[in-house]
């Protein structure tokens, strides 16, 4: 038995009923249907213990022979965030003046967004995901497995996270963004992977109205 080799221990699985799982898995759906992405957030200040513990649920995710190949920045510094606004619209405003295609800025109207990023100030917290693709084991650079993969799994539990909080985010990526490495003074194994500002929403906050795709559009059961 697995659970009876040196390193293991035993695993305490969670039971419910039949009626239960169908009951548990639709509220789920129902909960998690409700988290959208927003920027216009309020400044209102969201405490640090609540950014640990989403950070802590972060990690939970599973990785590549658990090498766990991400760091998670979290900046509350009103200088740092003026700095990450100031370079990360520096590189949006050539974004929509010459790199992104036409095809993409006609996909992006609905959302009303442009260079101008006030969000990464007014947010009370930028969580900054980085992929930490090889690290340095006694001087010798060993590659982690499945980084990518691993990164992006432990990026959904942390916007699950921040929704169970009562708090809103946006998946933020101005690429490219290798100003964050800079600005945080990052070592050269770590990579930016997402900006996330975290935060309440403003008062009068809107998103815009949209549909997700139903069942039978995403999903093939054999």
């Amino acid at each position: 038995m697995a659970d009876s080799k040196e390193g293991f221990i035993p695993y305490e699985p969670l039971r419910f009923s039949e009626e239960e799982m169908k009951q548990r898995s639709e509220d789920f759906f129902h909960f998690m249907d409700k988290r959208r992405s927003l920027r216009v957030f309020s400044d209102q200040p969201v405490p640090k213990a609540v950014i640990e513990n989403i950070i802590r649920t972060a990690s939970t995710a599973p990785s590549g022979a658990h090498q766990q190949p991400w760091t998670f920045c979290a900046v509350s510094s009103v200088e740092i965030k003026s700095k990450i606004r100031e370079a990360a619209e520096k590189e949006e405003y050539e974004n929509y003046h010459g790199r992104m295609s036409d095809r993409w800025l006609k996909d992006l109207e609905p959302f009303g967004t442009d260079h101008i990023k006030p969000f990464l100030e007014i947010a009370p917290w930028l969580i900054i995901v980085m992929k930490r693709s090889y690290e340095f084991v006694d001087g010798e650079k060993k590659n982690n497995y499945y980084a990518t993969e691993s990164v992006g799994l432990a990026t959904g539990f942390l916007l699950a996270a921040i929704h169970n909080a009562g708090l809103v985010a946006l998946t933020h990526t101005p690429s490219p963004m290798n100003f964050l490495s800079k600005v945080l003074g990052r070592p050269e194994n770590e990579k930016p992977f997402l900006l996330i500002p975290v935060g309440f929403p403003a008062v009068d906050a809107t998103v815009p109205k949209l549909e997700r795709k139903t069942l039978e559009q995403m999903a093939v059961f054999y």
